[in-house]
């Protein structure tokens, strides 16, 4: 039988894996570069004058997210011949926002991508649970090792961080538009997507620790 598209499920013997490091750089690298093109956009447009088509440095640097994702994606499929759950869902809508933020030339779209990834990790998350399915394991890819009753506190916990994510992302894009000029608006944004909410992120799954703990079947084995 032919392997899967999507990635095997967590815990299945035959799901194929590529080094954490691999993996981090595959998933912020394009994250990384729409941060620094925002930033420095003006200079790679001096320097390369036919960039300066795309119009301000957060068109071009949306471009260049959109290759950079596809390229993750593509490496990713040659690597393990499946392509991440995740990682394929924030594509999905990358290329789809940031086709129409190009297209329409409206950074609204770009915007709000956060937004709705967030939103709908968060959904899946807390609707998975009312079925009784825990898919933060596509998130953690085995990170840890729960009890049925963590998984479903931990699954739970997360995704309502998500949908807060969500919201928080849609106030600080349309806060920083009211308070400073486009270009700078544009540059703390981008600043915040990529430096908040990996902060966030950090903060949170250390608050989520002691939950691991007291559900590892492991740390139960030790004491």
């Amino acid at each position: 039988m032919s392997d899967p598209v999507i990635e095997r499920a967590p815990g299945d013997p035959e799901r194929k894996k590529v080094s954490p490091g691999l993996k981090f750089a595959l998933e912020m690298g394009p994250l990384f570069l729409f941060f620094l093109v925002t930033f420095k956009g003006d200079a790679l447009i001096a320097h390369f004058p036919a960039l300066g088509a795309f119009g301000t440095p957060i068109f071009l640097a949306t471009a260049l997210f959109m290759v950079a994702t596809i390229v993750a994606l593509a490496t990713s499929w040659i690597m393990t011949r499946t392509l991440p759950l995740m990682p394929l869902v924030s594509g999905i809508v990358v290329i789809f926002f940031g086709g129409l933020t190009l297209w329409l030339h409206n950074e609204t779209f770009i915007k709000m991508k956060p937004t709705l990834v967030y939103a709908l990790f968060g959904a899946l998350l807390l609707g998975g649970l009312a079925f009784g399915k825990s898919l933060l394991g596509y998130v953690f890819d085995q990170a840890f090792d729960l009890d049925a009753e963590g998984w479903r506190k931990l699954t739970f916990r997360w995704g309502l961080f998500f949908i807060g994510c969500a919201i928080l992302n849609e106030i600080i894009w349309r806060g920083l538009g009211m308070i400073y000029p486009p270009e700078i608006a544009d540059k703390y944004w981008a600043a915040f997507k990529l430096f908040g909410f990996t902060g966030l992120t950090f903060l949170f799954v250390l608050t989520q620790m002691p939950l691991i703990a007291k559900h590892s079947p492991q740390e139960k084995k030790d004491e």
